[in-house]
């Protein structure tokens, strides 16, 4: 793993760290390839219930590093050939690869957001923020569009004239505002700790339930009646009745039946 990101596991909870301070985790290349790196490193980890991505230093992620990517000629040029795949290139993996995996990913944002920034805590299924935090889909100050997954996430999030909006002035937000907005899912004033206590609220569930209540509201948010329905059929089917579903119901009844409210099952490894 590449110095640029830091992965730290407590328990069944992993903190994945951008890890360049100093440029307040601004995106260079090696950042964005230890990015991805990180989450396919976690895709198969059975173990793992939850992930929180963070940033070390006094920023999340203040964007793309313009001078060691556009200014150096050949991750210019790289970057440049990528625009020309037919399917999602290396730049769009930097968020995709966190919507690919099957546990929850947890924002936790801080200082600057901005950007490339942005959109990898769009990538997250929930984003707590500090109320100062500031956060911005700010490549229309560079004279770019958003082109890191970020029109993809940012879809499901707002209407589509804040959206617009949001991409054609490149204003900064407050953490508040971000939450006004929808950007951000809560406010907190310590965004690491409430993402700890809400990623072990969530490892406390059944990892089959958790992973196919993630892939059924992605595949199913903004679809036709009949195809979210189908969808919820689809993902009962294969849960119902499997070794987690029935650790989940007799751990609750254990806890109805115990005194200190304290189940006794645990569950199995995540089911692929």
């Amino acid at each position: 793993m590449s110095d640029r990101v830091e992965i730290q596991r407590d328990g069944d909870i992993a903190e994945v760290r951008l890890n360049r301070p100093d440029k307040h985790n601004g995106m260079d290349m090696a950042m964005l390839k230890a990015v991805i790196s990180a989450g396919e490193s976690l895709a198969g980890d059975r173990d793992c219930r939850a992930v929180i991505v963070r940033g070390n230093g006094p920023s999340f992620c203040a964007g793309l590093d313009v001078g060691a990517m556009i200014g150096n000629k050949r991750n210019a040029a790289a970057l440049m050939a990528e625009l020309y795949k037919p399917w999602a290139n290396l730049v769009q993996r930097w968020g995709l690869v966190w919507r690919e995996l099957p546990m929850p990913v947890i924002a936790a944002v801080h200082g600057n957001c901005f950007g490339a920034g942005i959109q990898l805590a769009l990538a997250a299924d929930i984003r707590f923020a500090h109320p100062d935090a500031r956060l911005s889909v700010m490549e229309s100050k560079w004279g770019l569009i958003p082109d890191m997954s970020g029109v993809a996430t940012l879809r499901e999030l707002v209407p589509l004239d804040v959206a617009k909006e949001l991409t054609m002035t490149g204003r900064i937000l407050s953490g508040e505002q971000a939450r006004e907005l929808g950007l951000v899912t809560h406010v907190a004033d310590d965004p690491v700790a409430a993402a700890r206590d809400l990623a072990a609220e969530i490892s406390a569930r059944s990892p089959d339930a958790v992973a196919a209540a993630k892939a059924l509201l992605q595949e199913a948010w903004g679809q036709g009646e009949s195809a979210v329905l189908a969808a919820e059929r689809r993902y009962q089917r294969r849960i119902i009745g499997r070794t987690n579903q029935r650790i989940a119901a007799k751990r609750n009844a254990e806890i109805a039946a115990s005194e200190d409210g304290q189940p006794v099952s645990r569950y199995a490894a995540r089911r692929a």
